[in-house]
């Protein structure tokens, strides 16, 4: 098992441009291509035991489960405090959403949040109600909120966020956010891929694979995010006529498939 380290203060080059690049209408890069590679060369196993509390943050309702939730099902399960903050509440998923449309999508999604979580097993999320999509902007406002929130955690917590480096606007602000955050309050920094999956590859020099952590879930752990994710049905089904899904099914499938990566 590998100990985590305090976070790093260099920022990572933004994977924004990448990521555009790679739209959800394509497929990303194949399960076999990362199984292949996870096979090959597996990131050694991140040591949580000396994690007694987590607190998870995503920047829109779903994130946590995709990109962490068996790894939260399995720590809930070992008798540790798991609590999730999202940071915006998804209102802008679908765009030229009217304001109308883009209320009713957040009370959606923080409903199918509240249903996720429980199936997780952590209380109820706590939500900043920042703007979806204009997470960038705030940045600042997050590093204090997520501040505040750690300050106030039982002594020892680590803290989980979106990898700096996503690609996705939001996921890089929420995760640069929470470094400093962690920076300013001495806690321990997980950083989870989510979009990483779709536009990387394994021999992605983008990819820090050098500070790449597995974390071994149990089979009823990851049958457990499954349940979760499909929570957000929202996400899953079609938006309308002729209207895709936000989230396709691959790229569940993919994220199901691969496992839960963390980079520390």
């Amino acid at each position: 098992m590998t100990t985590i380290e305090r976070p790093r203060a260099t920022l990572p080059a933004s994977n924004r441009a990448k990521f555009a690049a790679k739209p959800l209408t394509r497929g990303g890069t194949p399960v076999p291509v990362w199984l292949a590679a996870l096979d090959r060369k597996p990131p050694p196993p991140v040591d949580l035991s000396a994690c007694p509390g987590l607190v998870v943050v995503a920047p829109h309702p779903d994130d946590e489960t995709l990109g962490l939730g068996a790894t939260i099902a399995a720590l809930v399960a070992a008798g540790v405090d798991v609590r999730v903050v999202t940071v915006s509440d998804g209102g802008a998923d679908r765009p030229g959403a009217t304001p109308q449309e883009r209320a009713r999508a957040e009370i959606t999604r923080r409903y199918e949040l509240r249903r996720a979580t429980s199936v997780l097993g952590v209380p109820p999320p706590v939500s900043l109600g920042l703007p979806d999509g204009e997470l960038t902007d705030h940045e600042g406002r997050v590093t204090e909120l997520l501040t505040e929130i750690l300050e106030a955690a039982a002594p020892g917590t680590w803290c989980a966020a979106t990898w700096r480096g996503d690609g996705h606007p939001d996921h890089e602000a929420v995760g640069s956010a929470a470094a400093e955050a962690c920076e300013r309050t001495g806690v321990t920094l997980l950083e989870y891929p989510v979009w990483m999956w779709h536009w990387a590859s394994p021999a992605d020099p983008a990819v820090p694979w050098d500070r790449a952590h597995s974390v071994r879930v149990p089979g009823w752990a990851l049958e457990r995010k499954r349940l979760a994710a499909h929570c957000f049905r929202s996400q899953l089904e079609p938006g309308g006529v002729g209207a895709p899904p936000v989230l396709p099914a691959f790229v569940l499938h993919r994220l199901l498939a691969v496992g839960e990566v963390v980079f520390g």
